[in-house]
């Protein structure tokens, strides 16, 4: 399946057909993760498991980050 970038607001993006959407599972809102492999573009649904954990571990560090930094040194 093709499908074209277009100007978005400042940015490019592709738009996902609603037929992949539907066979995945995916709506409006949900995370993708993307990787690039192989010299392409590779688009997943994001593990909800790690994007939690890692706001956590970003919450942890930020209000953390004055003994992170002393254990650092």
């Amino acid at each position: 399946m093709n499908v074209t970038i277009r100007k978005i607001g400042n940015s490019e993006g592709v738009i996902i057909p609603k037929e992949i959407l539907d066979r995945l599972g995916l709506k409006t809102g949900d995370s993708l993760e993307l990787q690039m492999e192989n010299g392409g573009i590779n688009l997943r649904p994001a593990e909800e498991d790690l994007s939690r954990q890692l706001e956590v571990a970003r919450h942890f560090m930020n209000k953390h980050k004055v003994a992170l930094k002393k254990l650092a040194e």
